[in-house]
């Protein structure tokens, strides 16, 4: 509740949610080109603690910085196609080359109307899908998300992964772990569909060395998609990193998802190596590691590796995440709880 209260406090004039303030100057941080899902996260976070918490009544006391953050989200909606806007290295993947319609913050956004009861998320749902899994179902009725869809289809593979953005002629194949991780907890996909991500993610090998590495093909400086700044630090290269970096934060909904969809085996053997990584170094809690050495890189001590795997844990029990009636997770096998 305390850090809810932090970050309302330092809420921007316009609503926009800060990606970090310093505790000590308080101080905000607004990253270089915006942090779209900083504004998401912190919207979920209040709805997440208002439904297990609720005799602390958090909507009522952030009613005015609730509205005022959905506001802001409205006016990066694309005024016919229901979908979020942004530009590249605007959100967790912050050195990644994904801009215009991003599958991860689009993901976020539909689960924050829905759980806020925002006008307009079904129509998110449909162009959702529509956009982001372009070989499927008739060409939108909308011109320019047709033409958008049309580009994909002339130069795209089909696959059964959500593609992580797409812009004006380029769109996103490298396969955004966190993005379709996402899309399946928050029941974007169907339950078929779901199950099909989740294997063609497990066919890429994203759960090796660790789970799970954040992309299926790491982009190469060979690639249209790579971008100098990648190269930053030398730290966003081939499996590292966001590029391909095996993340325990990550690794904690991927036991999520699998849990959701009643795969308890392989959920409570993901999360029991999902503990490895994080015991590494006499439980350092490293931020990621290397997607195949499984060397641990990044900065030690990273708190939502705990958090995460504290969900995930909880989640072999009961489903944290509710999908739409088509996209329910199934009920659980006898012999499958924990």
């Amino acid at each position: 509740m305390a850090g809810l209260e932090f970050l309302a406090s330092h809420q921007a004039e316009n609503g926009q949610i800060p990606n970090f303030v310093a505790p000590d100057t308080g101080e905000t941080d607004f990253w270089y080109l915006g942090c779209i899902d900083a504004t998401l996260w912190w919207l979920a976070a209040v709805a997440f603690w208002s439904r297990h918490f609720p005799e602390d009544c958090v909507e009522e006391r952030f009613r005015v910085r609730i509205d005022a953050a959905l506001r802001w989200l409205l006016c990066q909606e694309h005024q016919k196609v229901r979908l979020l806007q942004q530009n590249e290295a605007s959100d967790w993947a912050d050195i990644m080359p994904r801009s215009g319609f991003v599958l991860y913050t689009n993901a976020l956004w539909y689960h924050v109307k829905r759980v806020y009861s925002f006008p307009g998320a079904e129509e998110t749902r449909a162009d959702f899908n529509a956009l982001f899994s372009p070989f499927t179902g008739d060409l939108p009725e909308n011109r320019r998300m047709r033409l958008l869809t049309r580009y994909v289809r002339n130069g795209g593979k089909p696959g059964d992964l959500y593609l992580s953005y797409v812009n004006f002629s380029t769109w996103g194949g490298e396969g955004d772990v966190f993005g379709n991780l996402l899309a399946v907890l928050f029941g974007l996909a169907d339950e078929g569909r779901a199950n099909r991500v989740l294997d063609e993610l497990l066919r890429a090998g994203v759960d090796v060395p660790y789970p799970v590495r954040a992309v299926c093909d790491p982009i190469r400086p060979s690639s249209p998609q790579w971008r100098a700044y990648m190269g930053r630090h030398r730290q966003n290269a081939e499996y590292q990193y966001h590029n391909g970096g095996a993340w325990p934060l990550l690794g904690g909904f991927w036991v999520m998802a699998l849990a959701f969809l009643g795969r308890i085996p392989e959920a409570a053997d993901a999360l029991s190596r999902v503990a490895r990584m994080n015991s590494v170094n006499g439980w350092a809690f490293h931020e990621w590691f290397h997607g195949k050495t499984g060397e641990p890189r990044g900065m030690p001590g990273q708190s939502w590796n705990a958090a995460a795997y504290i969900l995930a844990e909880r989640s072999l029990e009961r489903s944290l995440f509710r999908g739409p009636e088509a996209a329910s997770p199934p009920s659980r096998r006898k012999g499958e709880g924990r």
